[in-house]
């Protein structure tokens, strides 16, 4: 996929870009409500988990097909066909007044983001020359880290003054406004070659990217060693590992996993994934520790929240600039060691902590985690051409989105091992079990830092070394 010259990229990706902030706000804006929503709609906790399973769920099974999709549709078709879908999920949600409607409209809206994600960074790639990547990556971070950042604080305030009906009617404006900008300033930038569609690679992927969501989310409430989470679980190894074997032997795979044959993408992906687990994981459990270890209302838990979401648009806005001007190899372990220190703090934490602290904490996390985050992604990516550029973006975003709900699901289990181990009650023990989770936050950042020794300076681009040995997978 080679840049052509596009007279505003700016305007081809804002609708995009607008899709994404929607699709990852989606993730976390729930989170908050969930507890609100197991007494409305009268069912278990298990139960209302399968509103982020399903949505997860959908995103695991439709971002590996992305690349595929790219080369039977242009992209023009594909972002609007994913806002309108968006849109229909939200609507479909907004309306819903049982637990089965409103489940249907998180897995329709799972999918247009499943679709939405690999299309940002296909469309960067494809609109903007290697020398502005880095700042137009600043403007993604925004979607990327932003808005699963802002999530809670805005669905903390939409539920202290209205229901939770209005955190999905919050999404059809901006949809809207998204949908109107792609069909006037949209374009397309990848090629149709319609090639032959192999039915069992999509099977495995279906299986093995969803059997590990499933796995993986249902682990959070019902433990590692249940069954069912140990059969979703082998169920998704095995498809993987079918899958990944077949994709390296078709002539013309589906997702071109060749591009782990770059050291440069291969490093910049697991950064990438450790860093989304940092933001997932603790995002997940900070919520929770305002309320049910400080006893801070809802709308207010929104409110302290917000601090470190400013922030994280701030330093995601000028990651990506910074990139261009220093390169990934400091930033990135600049971000780590940050997200170590922020991590370590919270570990202290207690029923009494000063807001200030707790509030403290998040914003290091949050300078930390995006100033990492963009410059990974870049590092990755630019290390790629052709089109195996659109499948290292696919493949990037489909593991991170997959380490998020890895990352959820054991930050979740070690939430209720802490609280188990704990010899009181209540807030207290609440407390001990945030705590387990955070030393799990804190293990990624130290990951993240160590291997983050393996980034060098941004080598020139290379061509795809297997490329001569399968011209079929070059379309």
């Amino acid at each position: 996929m080679e840049t052509k010259s596009h007279t505003n990229p700016t305007l081809i990706m804002i609708g995009l870009l607008l899709g994404g902030f929607v699709g990852m706000f989606s993730e976390t804006a729930l989170n908050i409500a969930l507890p609100q929503l197991e007494q409305q709609l009268n069912v278990n906790t298990g139960t209302i988990q399968w509103l982020v399973t399903g949505y997860l769920l959908m995103v695991g099974i439709v971002l590996p097909l992305s690349s595929m999709l790219t080369k039977h549709f242009t992209t023009r078709q594909l972002i609007i066909f994913a806002l309108a879908d968006f849109m229909v999920g939200a609507v479909i949600s907004a309306l819903a007044t049982d637990f089965a409607i409103l489940l249907i409209g998180r897995m329709i809206q799972g999918i247009a983001t499943g679709l939405i994600l690999p299309l940002i960074f296909i469309v960067l790639l494809a609109v903007y020359p290697p020398q502005k990547r880095g700042a137009a990556m600043g403007l993604v971070g925004l979607v990327i880290m932003f808005a699963p950042a802002v999530g809670p604080t805005l669905a903390g305030l939409i539920l202290g003054a209205l229901s939770w009906h209005w955190i999905f009617w919050l999404f059809v404006p901006l949809l809207a406004i998204a949908l109107i900008i792609t069909v006037i300033f949209m374009q397309n930038v990848a090629e149709v070659t319609k090639p032959k569609i192999d039915a069992l690679s999509i099977v495995l992927s279906s299986l093995g990217f969803g059997g590990l969501v499933v796995g993986a989310s249902l682990a959070g409430d019902r433990g590692w060693g249940n069954p069912l989470v140990l059969g979703a679980l082998v169920i998704g190894i095995i498809a993987l590992y079918f899958y990944c074997h077949r994709q390296l032997h078709l002539e013309t795979p589906i997702l071109n996993l060749r591009a782990f044959s770059f050291q440069e993408f291969s490093v910049g992906t697991v950064l990438v994934m450790i860093d989304f687990g940092i933001i997932m994981s603790s995002m997940y459990l900070l919520p929770m520790y305002w309320q049910k270890g400080l006893v801070v209302p809802v709308a207010l838990t929104g409110v302290l929240m917000l601090p470190g979401g400013v922030i994280n648009a701030v330093v995601s806005a000028t990651s990506g600039r910074l990139f261009d001007n220093y390169g990934a190899k400091y930033l990135t372990r600049i971000g780590f060691g940050l997200s170590f220190i922020g991590a370590f703090m919270l570990i202290f934490t207690t029923t009494h902590s000063s807001y200030w602290y707790v509030v403290l904490a998040h914003v290091i996390i949050m300078i930390g985690a995006p100033l990492a985050m963009s410059p990974a992604q870049t590092y990755g990516l630019n290390a790629l051409r052709g089109p195996v550029a659109a499948d290292g973006s696919t493949i990037l975003n489909t593991l991170q989105q997959i380490l998020g709900a890895l990352a959820t699901a054991i930050a979740t289990s070690l939430l209720g091992i802490g609280q188990s181990a704990s010899h009181s009650t209540g807030a207290t023990a609440f407390v001990h079990g945030v705590h387990y989770g955070f030393w799990f936050t804190l293990a990624l950042a130290v990951l993240g830092f160590c291997l983050s020794f393996m980034v060098s300076n941004q080598p020139e681009k290379s061509v795809d070394p297997l490329a001569e040995k399968h011209p079929a997978t070059e379309h």
